[in-house]
């Protein structure tokens, strides 16, 4: 993503297309495509390592794997090098495009031995179409109904050993015969400013793109630990760089590209503000549900759900809770507001 810095979008709307729209071709080109060139999840990367040379060594398909965590931290990029290293094709889609099990079988019937079919928001899957997936899961096979009413009659089609990688950033609503059929089940993490910076590095190497150390920290404290929002950011950065700097990404140059965006210091957006202005000066904090603040800043409650709220709670500004969604301390302070002084939200009821 490459905007003209005389007439960005606001930092709420940079966030939400980095983490929503398609991944443009100059993104992906600066996506890693082996374990070595991967930065961070150590975790997850050791287990994914230890399946892929298990596989290797039995000569057989990786066995089915399900990561979950925020947008933007590497779920996509995962899948791609698990068939870099693994020398398999993989297959990309997304949960809401397999509207009906005949999606899925084409789906299927279409990959060849050890291919990855990796499948982006697996939580949206219908259920009707989940269902399918069991038998495809466990027995490589699936069973399709031909023709209605009294025409009908199931046909069983034999599948190759293939590797189901889902992606999701629910995992709560996904089911628990879906969950149970995953062999590995692992978690994607915010990332720290230190490997963010490493990663914003590499990225204004493969740019060419000039920058010092304390610029691309700069882009990593507000890049709200996510790699697919520091690399937008670092585009946009280039960009004001050379329309109002000479063209090195230094630490001021990137605070005032950052500011433009209305991304402070946390890596808070408007948007995020708002939220949080919304729920302490309606709500007294709350509980409040999440689709009535929704309707409260003008904003679709998945995008809330998906885009600003994981980031929001792992930060501490709200909690997320049985009865709604309440405002921490954390978050109270953060507005400049205090939780006991009722006449202190007057300034934001207008």
């Amino acid at each position: 993503m490459s905007l003209p810095p005389n007439d960005p979008p606001t930092g709420t709307d940079f966030i939400e297309q980095a983490l929503i729209e398609p991944i443009s071709s100059e993104e992906s080109m600066l996506r890693p495509l082996s374990f070595d060139d991967f930065a961070g999840q150590p975790k997850t990367i050791e287990r994914l390592q230890v399946m892929v040379g298990a596989a290797r060594d039995r000569e057989e398909p990786l066995n089915h794997i399900l990561l979950s965590g925020p947008p933007g931290l590497g779920k996509t990029t995962l899948s791609l090098i698990l068939g870099h290293e693994m020398g398999r094709k993989v297959s990309i889609t997304s949960g809401p495009v397999i509207d009906k099990p005949a999606d899925l079988a084409g789906l299927l019937t279409n990959l060849s031995e050890g291919d990855i079919l990796f499948i982006d928001e697996i939580h949206r899957i219908p259920k009707t179409v989940e269902e399918y997936l069991y038998s495809a899961m466990e027995d490589f096979r699936i069973d399709i109904m031909i023709d209605q009413g009294p025409n009908a009659r199931s046909v069983r089609l034999s599948l190759p050993r293939f590797t189901l990688l889902g992606a999701t950033t629910r995992m709560g609503l996904l089911t628990a015969p879906l969950r149970s059929r995953f062999t590995l089940q692992s978690r994607l993490a915010y990332y720290d400013h230190k490997t963010l910076q490493g990663i914003i590095e590499r990225t204004c190497g493969l740019l060419d793109v000039e920058f010092d150390t304390d610029g691309a920290a700069e882009i990593a404290r507000r890049a709200r630990g996510t790699p697919r929002i520091a690399n937008n950011l670092v585009n946009f950065c280039r960009d004001y760089a050379q329309q109002r700097g000479d063209g090195v990404i230094t630490q001021v140059m990137a605070a005032a590209a950052l500011e433009l965006l209305e991304i402070d210091m946390r890596g808070l957006d408007e948007m995020d503000k708002q939220v949080m202005r919304v729920m302490a000066v309606n709500y007294r904090g709350g509980p409040v549900g999440l689709g009535t603040v929704a309707v409260a800043v003008s904003e679709e409650a998945h995008t809330l759900e998906e885009v600003h709220e994981p980031f929001l709670i792992q930060e501490g500004y709200i909690q997320r809770t049985a009865q709604g969604r309440v405002l921490t301390e954390k978050g109270w302070h953060v507005i400049g507001l205090d939780p006991n002084n009722e006449d202190q939200t007057s300034q934001f009821k207008s």
